[in-house]
Parts: structure tokens; C-alpha cells; sequence
């Protein structure tokens, strides 16, 4: 049976590096990532659904740039509360108290297994696109979500031959930030808030998008000195 060589991973992803909290594809475009809080829309009342829907219809029609919305759900992760019992109950002396933290930890554990319950984060993509490479591909940020950094332990670093030296990046990144002020301005008036994300903050949200496994497990994403 013949072998077929293996691909690597970084291979088949287009962010080159994270640098100061923006990602660069390998095409150079730029992309910044917001987080933002969610919105009780079913709660609001018929007049408050109706003001949302056109403040947000007009943030829409008032944008010159594509955007993209992303939804993240993942398993919740009780392992750290788990610990935290653990340890209270390692310097528990009651022996009843012990025992009921016990039962407590198992009913934790069993409840939201059966329950199968998740956490939720949204996410907002600002794309920018430098003049000298065009804007074709901001027309479709949803690529972002289907990439990952070429290599986790070259974040944050400056390559002798960055064909984006330092005084164009932070032009760029100027830019970038002008188009986050209008979202963020924009979202606030639908009652939604948002935070762009930083180096660290973008690693670990494409550690986790990559690796869901190793998050429900508690692991954290390999961050080394060398970011």
C-alpha cells in the first residue's frame, strides 16, 4: 500500500503572524476581533425589539467595510471550580463537612454532564485591507474562522525580511482602528458591548477553535517566553 506524505497544518492556514492584536494574513490583509456581549432580545418588549432591529439596521447601512459575526459555543469547562472544591475540602477537618463537599462535587460533575450545558462567546471580525493590495479580500472575512497562525511560538515577532516593515504597520493599524471606533460606536447603540482582543487573547481563541478538546480538559494554549 503506497505511504502518502503528510501535510503540514501550517500549510493549509493563511494568518502569518498576531502582532499588537492584529492578525495578518499571508495575503497581508489585516483583521481585528471584537468580542461582544450578548443580548436578551426575546426579554425586551415589542417597542424595545423594534428600536434594537433599526439601530442596528442602521449601524449596518451606515458601513462602508464587510463584517463578520461569529458565534463560539463550547462544553462547559468546571474542571477549575472541580479544583477549587477539591482544595477546600483537602483542608476540611469536619469530617461531615468532607463528606457533603464530596457529594457536592459529584453532583456538579453529574448534573452538567446530563444537562450537556455550554457557554457561548460572539465574536465581531474587522477586516482591513493595505491600498496596495486591494480590497477583494474583505469581501469575505468569514475566512478567518477557517485559518490559524502559522506557528503559535513566532507570535509576536519580527521577521528580518517582514515584507510590512513597522512605520506602514502601525499606518495600517491606524486605519484598522478607526473602522473597531465604528463598530464599537455602532454596537453600543444597540446595547451591545465589545472589547478588541489581544495578542495572548487571539491565541488562545484559535487554540481553542483548532484544539476544543484540550480546552474542555483545562489545558491552556502553549504560550511560550519567545511571544
Amino acid at each position: 500500500m503506497a505511504q502518502t506524505s503528510s501535510i503540514p497544518s501550517q500549510n493549509l492556514l493563511q494568518i502569518e503572524e498576531i502582532r499588537d492584536g492584529v492578525l495578518i494574513l499571508k495575503d497581508r490583509t489585516m483583521r481585528a476581533v471584537l468580542m461582544a456581549s450578548s443580548l436578551n432580545f426575546a426579554l425586551k418588549s415589542t417597542d424595545e425589539q423594534t428600536a434594537i432591529i433599526m439601530q442596528f439596521q442602521n449601524f449596518l447601512n451606515s458601513l462602508d467595510f464587510s463584517l463578520q459575526f461569529f458565534m463560539s459555543s463550547r462544553k462547559l469547562n468546571i474542571e477549575p471550580y472541580i479544583e477549587t472544591l477539591r482544595e477546600a475540602e483537602a483542608k476540611q477537618t469536619n469530617e461531615l463537612l468532607k463528606i457533603q463537599i464530596t457529594e457536592y462535587i459529584e453532583f456538579v460533575r453529574t448534573f452538567v454532564r446530563a444537562a450537556n450545558i455550554v457557554t457561548k462567546s460572539f465574536y465581531v471580525v474587522v477586516p482591513f485591507s493595505p491600498p496596495a493590495f486591494g480590497s477583494a479580500s474583505t469581501s469575505d472575512p468569514g475566512n478567518i474562522f477557517k485559518n490559524l497562525t502559522r506557528s503559535f511560538s513566532q507570535v509576536g515577532k519580527t521577521k528580518k525580511t517582514d515584507p510590512m516593515q513597522a512605520e506602514k504597520f502601525e499606518e495600517y493599524k491606524n486605519q484598522l482602528w478607526q473602522r473597531i471606533d465604528a463598530v464599537l460606536q455602532g454596537l453600543i447603540r444597540t446595547g451591545v458591548r465589545c472589547a478588541p482582543l489581544n495578542t495572548e487573547e487571539l491565541i488562545e481563541l484559535f487554540y481553542g477553535l483548532y484544539n476544543p478538546g484540550e480546552l474542555e480538559k483545562g489545558k491552556p494554549p502553549p504560550i511560550t517566553a519567545d511571544i
